[in-house]
């Protein structure tokens, strides 16, 4: 097989996904189209060398919908030659479009494509495709579905996660992403938003709080508890784990992940294609895997997929430097250190989706750019990026700094 190597990652701020959200007037395209251009023009390419434009995004309705890809790709003068496509694997549809990006050139059948995704929450709106989980009883009764918000809950139950301990890691995802903007580690990916005269809009994460502390969180109420009672997903969750005699909400909007509009893009390519064109490589994917795992606990896909990738990849979390693992929920994060035994030392070392937020079908993008921004500053030569999945999946990559 071709090396698929990755030559520049870039992405938006991200916004507050509200209609006081500083990108909420800006359409799902112009966010992607955003990423687009400053790529294009980062890497000084020409539309038409792009062999495709994959594009993450989980709720393609309305404006995000019709094939999103190939619109922006049009929207950000890469010529009509270039083809693109829209992608949905739930919270992995970004990192999915870089491992597709990369299959074509891995294959030998294209030679340079981008990966990336794009959500406006504000605007679109999570769940606004709907889906047949939820309401057809065929597939939710079998599969005990229940909302992520009570599977996060169950996590935490199952596996010994208290109140204190979920919000004692959204305090540090806070202060490491407060830490990282002030230090400038993500400068080099981030890419303002800006209107149609120039204006900037946005030019910095406007989701986080690094002022956070326990005291603050102990204020706010769990968020699933009520809804979880009332509708009998308690039950559920019982059912499907009889070994736990009654959960214990701890999640809430303060240790769960921030609804929040972005988008992000990666260019990917052969290693005859980046000398063609003048392209210095930054990393190459190593190796990537998909798994499903149990829907009841939905969110225990990191885990899973993680233990498939380093044995196809024949490693061990050792020769691992950094890792990010998507903070849907602060159980997730908690359940992945305690699975493979791990301390926070080099597990979301720059914050995540607590603070800085999670517009779903761009965030494992975010995270590839991310991850080899700080393998760069630091040093350091290899980063796994695995994010939890709706319905029990788990997405996962290996990147390696060259």
């Amino acid at each position: 097989m071709s090396e698929a190597y990755i030559y520049d990652a870039v992405r938006t701020p991200r916004g507050r996904g509200k209609p006081d959200g500083s990108l909420h007037e800006v359409s799902s395209l112009g966010l992607a189209v955003t990423a687009l251009s400053a790529l294009k023009e980062r890497n000084n390419l020409d539309g038409a060398p792009v062999d495709d434009v994959i594009l993450g995004c989980v709720d393609p309705v309305g404006e995000a919908g019709g094939d999103i890809a190939r619109a922006a790709a049009i929207a950000a003068g890469y010529g009509y030659e270039v083809p693109g496509v829209q992608i949905n694997r739930f919270c992995a549809s970004g990192l999915d479009s870089v491992n597709f990006a990369a299959a074509q050139i891995m294959s030998g059948q294209h030679e340079l494509t981008i990966g990336g995704g794009v959500e406006s929450m504000s605007r679109v709106g999570i769940g606004a495709s709907g889906g047949a989980w939820p309401v057809d009883p065929t597939i939710a009764i079998p599969s005990y579905f229940m909302p992520q918000g009570v599977s996060a809950d169950l996590i935490a139950t199952k596996y010994g996660f208290s109140r204190d301990d979920v919000d004692a890691y959204a305090v540090q995802s806070q202060q490491r992403a407060g830490r990282a903007w002030e230090e400038k580690r993500f400068s080099k990916s981030i890419v303002p938003v800006k209107d149609v005269n120039g204006l900037t809009i946005l030019d910095r994460d406007e989701h986080m709080r690094p002022a956070t502390d326990m005291q603050s969180l102990a204020a706010l109420k769990p968020s699933f508890a009520f809804f979880a009672e009332q509708a009998g997903f308690d039950a559920v969750a019982i059912q499907a784990h009889p070994d736990v005699e009654k959960l214990n909400h701890v999640h809430h909007a303060g240790n769960s992940s921030g609804i929040v509009d972005g988008a992000a893009a990666v260019l990917l390519g052969s290693k005859e294609a980046g000398e063609r064109h003048g392209l210095k490589p930054r990393a190459r994917v190593r190796a990537f895997a998909n798994i499903g795992s149990e829907p009841a606990l939905m969110l225990t896909g990191p885990v899973d997929v993680t233990k498939k990738l380093l044995a196809k990849a024949g490693m061990s979390l050792s020769d691992i430097d950094l890792i990010e693992v998507n903070e849907a929920f602060a159980a997730v994060v908690l359940r992945f250190m305690q699975a493979f035994g791990l301390d926070d030392s080099k597990v979301n070392v720059n914050g995540g989706a607590i603070a800085l937020g999670h517009p779903l079908g761009a965030t494992g993008a975010m995270l590839v750019g991310t991850a080899l921004d700080e393998l760069e500053r630091s040093g350091k030569s290899t980063a796994l990026v695995t994010l939890c999945i709706g319905a029990g999946m788990g997405t996962a990559t290996i990147i390696e700094r060259v």
